[in-house]
Formats: C-alpha cells, sequence, structure tokens
C-alpha cells in the first residue's frame, strides 16, 4: 500500500471529508483526455477515499488502465483538491473500504449484489485545501512522504 497523506491531516481537512458525500472523481480517458464523474465518497479509519462504480463506466475502465486520479470536494467556501492513486482493493482491504462505503451510505447495502459492482480506494498523495471565505484565502498543502 502506497502512503496517503490523509492519515495525517488536521482535524479540519478530515471534517471536510466525511461532512461532505460526494465529489468529483477526475481519471484519464483512453485517448489522453480528462474524464470527470460524481461519485458518493466515505473516508475510512486510515484515511483512505473509497467510492462504488459499477465495472463497465468509464471511470473503472480508466482507473483500471491509468491509476492516477483527482477529487475535488466542497463545503461552502471550502474546497479540498486530492490527488494520488486509485486501485480496487481485494481481500481484507476490500472488506474494510466496503464496510466504510456502506456505513456511510445505507442505500449502498441495495446495489452490492448488482452484476459488476466494483470499489475503488484512492489513496491521496496530495491534497490542497483552500478556505475561501477567509480574507485573504487560506490554503494549505499536504504531500505523502517520497512525493
Amino acid at each position: 500500500m502506497s502512503a496517503s497523506v490523509l492519515s495525517g491531516l488536521p482535524e479540519e481537512l478530515t471534517a471536510l471529508l466525511r461532512r461532505q458525500q460526494f465529489g468529483v472523481v477526475s481519471s484519464i480517458g483512453p485517448d489522453g483526455r480528462p474524464q470527470a464523474a460524481v461519485v458518493g465518497l466515505a473516508l475510512t479509519p486510515d484515511g483512505t477515499l473509497v467510492f462504488d462504480t459499477l465495472e463497465r463506466t468509464n471511470k473503472a475502465q480508466n482507473l483500471r488502465r491509468d491509476p492516477r486520479v483527482a477529487v475535488v470536494l466542497w463545503h461552502g467556501a471550502v474546497t479540498a483538491q486530492l490527488e494520488g492513486g486509485a486501485s480496487e482493493p481485494t481481500g481484507e482491504r476490500k472488506a474494510r473500504a466496503v464496510a466504510a462505503y456502506l456505513d456511510r451510505f445505507s442505500d449502498g447495502h441495495e446495489r452490492v449484489g448488482l452484476p459488476g459492482l466494483t470499489y475503488f480506494t484512492i489513496e491521496p498523495r496530495w491534497v490542497r485545501w483552500t478556505d475561501f471565505g477567509t480574507t485573504p484565502e487560506t490554503v494549505r498543502e499536504w504531500r505523502a512522504p517520497g512525493r
């Protein structure tokens, strides 16, 4: 597992990630162009983001081919931008990711048995948190070790 920057973030950022249920996930299409989709995001205790999707979606196919991913979340004037790597967890990692997702989204239980449903985890390696409600705006950045 690569290092995630989220495990060492201040409460102000993890609070945003816990509060905001939806975000935009951007992946790289087969032609190299960016593609974006709104997804429901859950945060695991170890600082990994998780979302579900169907295998046939562009984002699933894109992330299988190229795991580089960017995510944007916001609440009012506060935003978070994250960049990192995505993967489809297996074994115990998948069980923990699915549990965190289902804890966050009760309707996820209805989709668990859908053919082709898969889960992706995102391990952020760079984060920018901005509060545009302050003057001047407050901008903070974090990087995972080795980045």
